[in-house]
């Protein structure tokens, strides 16, 4: 092997285990990589993929069950960065929910829904908000149960009302005892400013009477 051969494969070397550690520290350390999942999409509001069950299939999971919610589902596709990603389990945590992200915060967020380019690449066809809202009208059962919740929500504040009006007329009484009890002071205070004043009075005449008689003795001695 030749001097040009050792340097070819030296550089090729170099360049081989240079490119495998700059992957390795994008995916692995900095996870610097897209991941794309599909989610839950209401096809009342937004042009889903519609995926369908294969009637011919006997694999679980692609295969008919005959139950129109799990042989047809309704999805959209959500984009996000590896290293934004929680590291949770939504089977054990309600809360997680790791493909959920706000577009006008997270630059790299991304959520796509159904159109003529998209739905080519998914290999599914398209859902419409207008027409799936004529298939499938809100069931009488769906407006029952929302009249209900109406109702519970009117029953409720009607017994904040009340109970406020409540604490309000408890207020008011108290507010009128306190007065009675004023009232009452105030008689009070004035039957005990009379009792003092016949007293004085009583006092006053006394002296009077005392006087008097003192003057009469002193006549009845001259006499």
């Amino acid at each position: 092997m030749d001097k040009k051969n050792k340097i070819f494969f030296i550089v090729a070397f170099l360049l081989l285990f240079g490119s495998v550690g700059a992957t390795y520290l994008r995916i692995v350390v900095f996870k610097n990589y897209i991941v794309e999942a599909q989610a839950d999409c209401d096809p009342e509001t937004e042009k889903c993929f519609v995926w369908e069950c294969d009637p011919e299939s006997l694999v679980e999971g692609e295969a008919c069950t005959g139950d129109e919610e799990q042989d047809i589902w309704y999805y959209q596709l959500a984009r996000r960065k590896a290293y934004n990603v929680p590291l949770c389990n939504p089977d054990e945590d309600e809360s997680c929910l790791p493909m959920e992200c706000d577009i006008a915060t997270e630059d790299d967020c991304e959520i796509v829904f159904c159109d003529e380019e998209t739905k080519i690449e998914q290999e599914v066809e398209c859902s419409d908000p207008v027409e799936y809202l004529l298939n499938n009208p809100i069931e009488e059962e769906e407006e029952g149960e929302i009249e209900e919740e109406v109702a519970e929500d009117e029953e409720a504040e009607g017994e904040a009302e009340e109970i406020e009006g409540a604490e309000g007329e408890e207020g008011e009484e108290v507010s009128a005892e306190n007065e009675t009890d004023a009232s009452v002071s105030e008689e009070e205070k004035k039957g005990e400013d009379a009792v003092a004043g016949e007293d004085e009075k009583s006092v006053i005449d006394g002296e009077a009477i005392g006087s008097e008689d003192e003057e009469v003795k002193p006549q009845e001695t001259i006499n």
